[in-house]
């Protein structure tokens, strides 16, 4: 088995001469049947379709020629086309506007989602709600075809774009029919599409699977041996009667990590953004081995409300870090109520999470049912204009020693903070605001605010009290800079109070897993980050990212082996704090981080990316010496996202 499925990788990448190219075709002639045989098949075919009740979008049948431009030559080219071509897709149901499949979280395609949601989008009904992420892949497509749409306007590069995310959610869009056709399927059933190795589309159930793959191999400075990443894996998604979707992401994984990534896990026991690990090869090294599991279920219930069961990450916000809820965290289990209606979009979140991995007194983890915890948000979304928006949100966190649930928490539309004081509970709840303004389909400014605690007399009498918790961002994002077509940047400043985030214990602090919720450095910090993105040609996008951050750091207790805490590690709690007073942002072992990184991604197929980055950071702290790490690598991506350790 493992033989076929590489001989059928294999060939995808080196015989499909047009996987990955940009199509549209031309109709000339209609399509003469082959035989009587497929004749007959054929009426019969088309009485069972027109017995069908279901509504199905018109779309062309395929023809066995076609004139076909590439997206780099304005010369068309007339081509056979293969005897074997895929079935037509059938449109999904445009009656349910948010879809129930979503495009899985990749800050590379995101970002180019995103450029274009400034651009060409809104936040009409229908249209991409960007401050809740994932993002529905109805919507994206409804993105790409107005993008097309606009065809006389488009560089080449926006065209090859338009055409990836349209073949990328093909199922939503008749226009993706030509676009993704392969012109040589692997052993007649596979690889009909160029999305996807195996694919399924009748009226009632759509079916796409792909294979993973991530393999990674760089040199750090700063420690000896090959760092590496190797992924190996399976995602499956699809439709039932279209209003049930489903996802499943597998991957088998061994890494070995640069020393200031070696560091965090040392510190906080964990891998960043997995669960469950263990050491690899070497007990107490650098190396680690872990399963990933992701996967949802979707219902759409109404026209306008969508239920997702899942086991995955959520983000809310439209900066490139979010200080409400990021995708740093490991995957966690989550009912997820979305209602987009009129102008408003209305998210429940209600969370099971992990408080931490139990160890034994050696430190060894323990074969047991770890302890939960829970966390609950609301967000609602008001779209003041259709360029402007607003929203609020509240979150509660909490756990019960006894085991239960707190079912006054399920309320969906109940304010957490008053609930939380009437049944006397502890509890830690969270208040924020955010917001997003496009001007002039160049421009956009963002921000949010997080409360997590507020006192008005104690911020004004500024005094440093410990329990001024709060955060702030503010950024904004610029595409086609000076006219340069398909040049962007992205500027964001984050600025988070000591203490934020922390409570009483590690039942009601806002991290899962050991794994802060929102910012991945914690807090204590203030924040300042530039991205550019260029795409010189179709196929190759060049990234620069620059991070400053100063941070205060604990510092070790003289006394035990406890640590002093400056309010910048979130597992902490803030009972165990240093000063009740005078406390400022960067107090303690104040770190100054430069992090930059640089990237070139080549995508010669699609969703298959040739990467080569190279990371280079300056380190220095009050109390310890200055590091200095050069980590380059080179990477073969194919249907999964870089690994980041942006921290």
């Amino acid at each position: 088995m493992k033989k076929l499925l590489l001989f059928l990788a294999l060939s995808a990448l080196l015989t499909d001469t047009a996987f990955g190219q940009s199509m549209s075709l031309k109709f000339d002639g209609p399509v003469p049947p082959a035989d009587s045989t497929q004749r007959g098949n054929r009426r019969g075919l088309l009485r069972r379709k027109a017995a069908r009740t279901v509504p199905v979008a018109p779309v062309a049948a395929p023809v066995p020629t076609a004139v076909i431009p590439s997206v780099t030559d304005s010369v068309a080219a007339t081509v056979a086309m293969p005897p074997v071509v895929a079935p037509a897709p059938v449109a999904l149901n445009s009656s349910y506007l948010q879809g129930v499949v979503t495009v899985p979280l990749d800050p590379d395609v995101y970002r180019l989602i995103d450029r274009y949601a400034i651009k060409y989008g809104s936040d009409s009904l229908g249209d991409l709600q960007t401050a809740v992420r994932p993002y529905a892949r109805a919507a994206v497509a409804r993105l790409a075809e107005r993008m097309l749409a606009d065809a006389a306007n488009l560089s080449v590069q926006d065209r090859f774009n338009a055409e990836y995310l349209l073949r990328d959610n093909w199922n939503y869009s008749t226009q993706a029919t030509a676009l993704n056709q392969s012109q040589r399927p692997v052993l007649k059933h596979f690889y009909q599409r160029q999305t996807d190795l195996y694919s399924l589309s009748t009226p009632d159930f759509t079916l796409r699977v792909n294979p993973v793959l991530g393999l990674a191999a760089g040199k750090d400075s700063e420690t000896d041996g090959l760092r590496f990443l190797n992924t190996r894996g399976l995602q499956v998604e699809g439709v039932i009667d279209q209003r049930l979707g489903f996802y499943t992401f597998l991957a088998d994984n061994q890494m070995a990590v640069p020393l200031y990534a070696q560091q965090r896990i040392r510190r906080d026991a964990i891998v960043p953004h997995e669960g469950y690990w263990k050491d690899f090869k070497t007990i107490g090294g650098s190396q680690y081995d872990f399963f990933s599991a992701r996967g949802y279920i979707t219902y759409a219930a109404t026209k306008h409300i969508n239920v997702q069961l899942g086991h995955d990450r959520n983000v809310i916000g439209n900066g490139y870090r979010s200080l409400i809820l990021s995708d740093y965290s490991a995957p966690y289990f989550f009912l997820k109520l979305n209602t987009r209606i009129w102008k408003l979009n209305y998210q429940n979140l209600f969370t099971e999470m992990t408080v931490e991995r139990t160890r034994d007194a050696a430190g060894s983890p323990m074969d047991t049912v770890y302890q939960k915890k829970y966390l609950n948000v609301h967000h609602l979304s008001y779209d003041v204009t259709p360029n402007f928006n607003v929203g609020v949100y509240e979150a509660i966190v909490f756990a019960r020693r006894s085991g239960h649930y707190e079912l006054q928490y399920l309320n969906p539309i109940i304010f957490y903070r008053a609930i939380e004081q009437q049944i006397g509970s502890g509890d830690n709840a969270i208040l924020g605001l955010d917001f997003k303004w496009n001007i002039r389909q160049r421009v956009q400014l963002y921000g949010q605010l997080v409360l997590d605690e507020f006192v008005l007399s104690q911020i004004r009498s500024g005094n440093g009290w410990w329990a001024n918790k709060q955060a702030f961002q503010l950024g904004g994002k610029y595409v086609d800079v000076a006219g340069i077509r398909n040049l962007d940047v992205q500027a964001e400043f984050n600025y988070i109070r000591p203490y934020t985030y922390e409570h009483e214990d590690q039942y009601t602090n806002f991290q899962h897993y050991q794994q802060p919720l929102a910012h991945p450095m914690g807090a204590n910090l203030y924040e300042m980050l530039g991205i550019v993105s260029y795409q010189p040609v179709a196929r190759l996008q060049l990234t620069a990212k620059a991070f400053y951050t100063v941070q205060g750091l604990d510092r070790p207790n003289a006394t035990d082996p406890s640590v002093l805490n400056y309010g910048g590690n979130v597992l902490l709690s803030y009972n165990s704090r240093v000063s009740e007073f005078g406390n400022t942002v960067g107090q303690g072992n104040q770190s100054q981080l430069l992090h930059t990184d640089f990237t070139a991604s080549y995508q010669p197929r699609q969703n298959v990316f040739l990467d080569a980055k190279l990371i280079m950071r300056r380190q220095s702290f009050t109390d310890s010496p200055t590091q200095n790490t050069v980590f380059p690598t080179v990477a073969l991506r194919w249907n999964i996202v870089q690994r980041l350790h942006e921290f």
